[in-house]
């Protein structure tokens, strides 16, 4: 059995990781820490898992008991407390905040999107997941990316479920203001650009342009830019993305839609369709779904997941059994609703 630790546990993604680990058969969930609820019932906080387990939340934080920590925290503040915790060597981190998804000689946290880094999470020791944005805009652009087909900026239009903002209430949360509206946030600016042109220019091959991270300090637009447009929706969970990418030359249907349908096809989770999608499709699963049409030398990518599970604990999940040597759909055989 896979012993479990969990910091941040009382959070959106902290419930949505007890909910999957205690249905995960391999896994004993040892801890379950958040400091405000010490003492309290998990299903006091979670109240969807009623009768599903007996679990206490606690301030304690035994890392000597457990094989694997899910860090849980907001962003900022998992490097926070490895700077005033000691977490020992042979414990493994997953860490779901954007503190360590760059890589950097100061740290050796592996990006953990494992359509394109699984060799490397099978081997690591401490793990970044992936921004829930970041991971839906990767999966609509790798297989473009890999055929050095990213020449001229690319536009991207996302849109979010309210559980995107994190489970403390906030002004554009509220229950009020978010039914029946509809608003632009971080035009240009979202922090998950970074990973996203990290991973970008990982794939793409030699001599194809670079792909310009516009939040560096400095950016001058000599090469190409992901133009992220990110939308707040009037929805709880789920992110639906379009992605515009202007090819040099004409191309056909038929030839891109190969393209995804070969580089996706050993992937656990990521599925090409060949129908337009729903984000109905996706939501309470794990699951990652990629559409193509094309327009002349213009191609119209359409990818969806939902944005806490794929887009974070679900994805964390998937990349702790790789890390584990487990099948990586273990605990995750989730479906979609019918309606």
């Amino acid at each position: 059995m896979i012993k479990v630790g969990i910091l941040g546990a009382a959070g959106y993604t902290g419930g949505e990781l007890i909910r999957l680990l205690l249905n995960h058969p391999e896994v004993e969930i040892v801890f379950a820490n958040s400091e405000s609820n010490a003492g309290n019932k998990v299903y006091d906080v979670h109240e969807g898992l009623l009768g599903d387990t007996e679990l206490t939340f606690t301030d304690a934080m035994p890392f000597e008991q457990v094989d694997v920590v899910f860090f849980c925290f907001g962003h900022g503040k998992s490097e926070a407390f490895l700077k005033e915790h000691s977490i020992p060597e042979d414990v493994k981190i997953i860490d779901m905040a954007q503190d360590f998804r760059i890589a950097a000689p100061t740290h050796d946290y592996v990006y953990g999107l494992p359509e394109t880094h699984r060799e490397a999470i099978r081997r690591c020791n401490h793990l970044a997941n992936p921004g829930c944005f970041a991971t839906c805009i990767q999966l609509g652009l790798l297989p473009l990316a890999k055929a050095g087909m990213l020449t001229n900026d690319i536009s991207v239009n996302a849109i979010t479920g309210s559980t995107g903002a994190g489970q403390k209430p906030g002004a554009t949360t509220h229950f009020s203001w978010r039914s029946d509206n509809f608003s632009v946030y971080k035009l240009f600016t979202h922090q998950h650009l970074h990973e996203i042109c990290q991973t970008l220019n990982e794939l793409k091959p030699e001599g194809a342009p670079h792909v310009v991270d516009t939040l560096d300090e400095g950016y001058e637009a000599e090469g190409i830019t992901v133009d992220f447009i990110p939308y707040r929706g009037d929805f709880a969970r789920g992110i639906f993305c379009t992605e515009v990418v202007r090819l040099d030359t004409p191309t056909d249907a038929e030839k891109i839609a190969t393209l995804y349908k070969d580089f996706y096809q050993d992937a656990a989770f990521t599925h090409y369709s060949d129908k337009p999608l729903d984000l109905k499709q996706v939501v309470n699963t794990n699951k990652a779904l990629v559409h193509t049409e094309v327009f002349g030398r213009k191609v119209v990518v359409t990818s969806m997941i939902d944005n806490l599970l794929k887009g974070a604990v679900g994805q964390a999940v998937q990349n702790m059994n790789i890390m584990f040597g487990v099948d990586e759909r273990c605990g995750l055989n989730l479906k979609a609703s019918a309606f």
